[in-house]
Parts: C-alpha cells; structure tokens; sequence
C-alpha cells in the first residue's frame, strides 16, 4: 500500500484586501466579497517566487515524513509560474533539499492543476516500485491583469507531499483523471498576463470535468459523497466548490475544512493541494478525503485517501496551515502590492 508520507503548505505572509483592489479601479469591492466570497489574497515578497515557496513547503513535509532527503526518488514542481522559461525549479528545490543528484526532477505545467498532476506521477513511481520515494509540489505566483477580475483573487501559495509505502499518514485508495481540450483560459509566449474566457470558463470547463472526475472515482472506487468525511475542490473563487458540492450531493461541512479561498484567494497549482494540506491538519484516523483539481485546458485529477493513525504524530511537527492562513499577516497598499509584483513596467 501506498500513499502520502509527509505533506507540508507554505502561504507568503503579505496580503491584500478586495477593498484596497477595488478602491483603485473604481469598482464595487462588494460584488466581488458576496458573489465571489473573497475577503482577501495573499501575496509574495519580491524575493519569493515558485521554487523558494516550494523549498519552504517540501522542508515542512520531510518534517512530517521524518525521512533522509537523499532516498527521495523523484522530485517534481507544477506551476504556472515557474520562474526560468529555461531551467527546471525542481532542480533547484532538490539541490535545497539534499536529494541530488540520484533524482529524477521534471517541472509540470497544466494550469491550476499541474500540483495534482506531479502528485499523480510522483504516487504511480512508487506505487511501480521504480522509487522509495517521490516529492510532489503544487506552487504558484499567480498573476491577473490590472483591474480585471483575476487580480482580486490570483495569489500565492505552495503545498508539498512526499509519497511512499511507509508510515503512512494518508493511504491512497483511488486515483482518476479526466481530460478534454476545453480552452476557457490561456497566456501565449511572451504575454505577460492570462487571458480568460470569463462565463465560458464556468459549466463547459470547471463544472463539467470537476463532476466528471468526481463521478468517475467514486464509480471505480464503489463509493458515495456520503461515505466521504471530507471534500476538496480546486478553489478558483468561493462559490464554486460549494456549488459543484452541491451538484454531487456533498454538504457544506465535508467542503469548509479545505475551503480556504475567502482569505487566500486562487493560488493555482497549490489551491486543491493547499485545501488537502489544511484538512489533514484536522481530520481524524480513518477519515476519507476526496479531493478533485482542475486546471483549465481543461481536466480534473481525481484521489481517494483514508487517513491512517500516524497522522496524530505528525500533525504538529510543522506549522499547519490555517495558522499560516491565520497569524502574523502584513496588509499592502495597492501601491506596495504593484510594486511587489512588477505591475509597473518601464519602458525600454
């Protein structure tokens, strides 16, 4: 049997209020808290980026894993942010780690779903037995456009998990992806915000293979949202994983432990992994978690795990991360948030 060994979230401290976006483009910060249901947004320093988010992560994961850095197998980053066009952040974060240089390390893109995408390659290695064990990261920067929608909820954040088939905190009992080319949000080369297909991005893509990966594991796996005791949806705004809950039968209280978006808004890559990281935090031996990604493109990966006894002896040897979430938060002025994030562009 397989599954996660050590997990670990890493959150900047910066943040910045809808109020403080929405006052400098003249729009209803109201519409955006009660449609939406987003207070706030991390953000990064100027020295943060995908890969030392992803080193802050991993180091909290191999806390809880308790292993030596060199038996990791593989090690892999999915982002949307990646900070070299050319030059892998895995191989940075396993040089910071100590795994190199018997490691395979290989960056992932898929959009909001590229973590779960390194979490699925990251399991079937060890699974196969071609590893002992495998790190999979899930980070993003994220990026919107000055005064479009994206910006009141593009944030930051990583998630890491470390795979393996000893001491297992979380053992996985299913896995299921599901894939179409549905387009609702690209970025071309050299193009330096994405560009989205705004209501399109809604039912034909989120909604449509959020149920389809849903529906598709718990049919392989026998299952129903009842036998679940939590449920993590990738988190594009607030309304979206209770509405797609809704739609599958699951209530209010499997969803909330992982739901996190209201005060840290879309962190991509790390959103459902983010989600997953937070309900460990408090579930208890023997609960099943269902957690389903979704990365625009578009597709849905899909896991089933039961929580194991060991995760009372690991929980509290790295920060969690509502406290993250929670403690010692640094409120931007836009002005310092555009500065930050390299809003302001000079020209050549």
């Amino acid at each position: 049997m397989e599954g996660i060994i050590g997990y670990g979230a890493y959150i900047p401290r910066n943040r910045i209020k809808v109020e403080e976006i929405a006052k400098v483009w003249g729009a209803d910060a109201s519409s955006y808290k009660r449609g939406l249901m987003l207070e706030e947004k991390s953000v990064p320093s100027p020295d943060q980026d995908t890969i030392t988010m992803s080193v802050e992560a991993a180091k909290n994961a191999l806390r809880r894993a308790g292993i030596d850095p060199v038996d990791i197998g593989a090690v892999y980053v999915g982002s949307e942010s990646h900070p070299y066009a050319v030059k892998p952040s895995g191989t940075v974060l396993a040089e910071a780690l100590g795994a190199t240089p018997e490691v395979h390390t290989a960056d992932f893109e898929f959009a909001c779903k590229a973590g779960t995408e390194g979490m699925f390659v990251a399991l079937s290695l060890v699974k196969a037995g071609e590893i002992k064990y495998g790190l999979a990261v899930g980070a993003d920067t994220s990026q919107g456009a000055p005064g479009d929608a994206l910006e009141y909820s593009a944030a930051a954040g990583a998630a890491a998990f470390i795979f393996g088939q000893k001491n297992i905190i979380a053992r996985t009992l299913d896995t299921y992806s599901y894939m179409t080319d549905t387009p609702d949000f690209w970025r071309r080369e050299y193009q330096y915000y994405p560009q989205h297909g705004g209501r399109f991005t809604g039912d034909p893509a989120y909604f449509s293979h959020t149920k389809g990966a849903a529906k598709g594991i718990m049919k392989k796996a026998g299952m129903k949202p009842v036998d679940f005791d939590y449920v993590i949806f990738h988190q594009p705004n607030g309304k979206f994983p209770f509405r797609v809950g809704k739609m599958l039968g699951f209530n209010e209280k499997q969803i909330e432990p992982g739901w996190l978006v209201n005060r840290l808004g879309n962190t991509y890559s790390g959103s459902s992994p983010l989600g997953l990281t937070a309900t460990l935090d408090i579930s208890n031996p023997g609960d099943r978690i269902l957690i389903v990604s979704y990365g625009s493109g578009a597709g849905s990966d899909a896991f089933i795990f039961e929580v194991t006894e060991r995760i009372d002896e690991v929980r509290d040897m790295a920060p969690k991360t509502r406290d993250l979430l929670d403690k010692d938060k640094n409120y931007l002025e836009y002005g310092e948030y555009a500065k930050f994030r390299q809003k302001i562009r000079k020209a050549n």
